[in-house]
């Protein structure tokens, strides 16, 4: 290869800049189609709970003349659908928040746990080392000839 084939450093920044832009019109178009998907996604799970919601509602409201089962051969939905509709769906679980140490008048945290159904606070327990683990088995090196 001659030097005179070798590219100049303008021609590189160049090149550079032309891979760059192409790269980043890929990448914004992705991400904007990624953000449009997602926006009707969340419409369309809200229609859904929406739908599901009455759907409860209705059969709630027809139970007295109409039961699952023959709803179920009536319509040819199957029951346990039916009985999903109709029972309300639970809450997702609320995360518990890890409650503060209480502090002693020294201002460091306090040892003992509080007990909250009306009997003496529980002092913690001494941490055991563990005498039970098994000794690591010991490396076996094979002799290759």
């Amino acid at each position: 290869m001659a030097t005179t084939d070798i590219a100049t450093a303008e021609e590189i920044d160049r090149r550079v800049e032309a891979a760059d832009t192409a790269r980043r019109a890929k990448r914004s178009a992705a991400a904007k189609e990624v953000g449009e998907l997602a926006q009707r996604r969340t419409a369309l799970v809200e229609q859904l709970d929406e739908v599901e919601r009455q759907l409860g509602e209705v059969l709630a409201d027809a139970s007295d003349v109409l039961d699952i089962d023959e709803l179920a051969r009536f319509t040819n939905i199957p029951a346990a659908d039916l009985t999903a509709w109709l029972t309300p769906r639970k809450p997702p679980r609320a995360t518990k928040k890890k409650r503060p140490a209480a502090i002693t008048p020294s201002g460091a945290p306090s040892a003992t746990k509080t007990a909250t159904n009306g009997q003496a606070p529980v002092p913690p327990e001494p941490a055991v080392p563990r005498t039970d683990s098994a000794d690591a088995p010991e490396r076996v090196t094979a002799g290759v000839t």
